[in-house]
């Protein structure tokens, strides 16, 4: 198991959340590290309802178990699509990915201001199909716009949390999507498998 020490010696942290299964092995990890996270699910990005609904049960149910706080964010899906004008047609891992962390993060960071948190961070930073360069600078944004918030950059997907996400997977039978959330990400599902 990965050891964790804070940035700042916190043992309270806001960890915001994209699904139950990126969230679990990190949850696993930080408790063992003596670390209470309280789960922030900020995810305006996940398209359909239906779609963002699943998921979000999925992560209430993990959470929950683990006796652990669960903040759900408002799901307004229409001001994210807004904010992703222009970059509909951008790849995975390009602009509009940037832009949507920062709205995700910055919310995050909004939150951890006003609810006396100073440390937060992102499972998003365990995902293989995401840019950890751009994770970190959508966080670095969004803690300097509230002052006396720090973003925790930290490696998720190091120290065996990746196949331990692996087994938690399968253990709590967590549905597992196949697109990141968005209606954008959605068209990869449809384009035939390349050899």
């Amino acid at each position: 198991m990965l050891h964790l020490q804070t940035p700042n010696g916190d043992t309270r942290v806001l960890l915001h959340s994209c699904c139950a299964p990126c969230s679990s092995a990190i949850i696993e990890c930080m408790l063992a590290n003596g670390l209470r996270p309280t789960v922030f699910y900020c995810n305006p990005n996940i398209y359909p309802r239906t779609e963002y609904e699943m998921r979000k049960s999925e992560a209430v149910r993990f959470v929950t178990a683990q006796g652990l706080d669960f903040v759900d964010a408002d799901y307004d899906y229409e001001h994210w699509k807004a904010q992703m004008a222009g970059l509909e047609e951008e790849p995975e891992r390009g602009p509009r990915c940037l832009r949507c962390f920062t709205l995700r993060l910055t919310e995050t960071a909004r939150y951890a201001a006003g609810n006396g948190f100073t440390l937060f961070t992102t499972t998003l930073a365990s995902s293989r199909w995401k840019s950890l360069e751009q994770i970190n600078e959508a966080g670095r944004r969004a803690a300097a716009r509230y002052p006396g918030t720090l973003f925790w950059e930290q490696n998720w997907r190091k120290g065996g949390l990746q196949e331990r996400r692996n087994r938690l997977l399968k253990e709590y039978a967590f549905y597992n999507q196949r697109y990141c959330g968005c209606e954008f990400s959605m068209k990869r599902l449809d384009k035939p498998k390349e050899d």
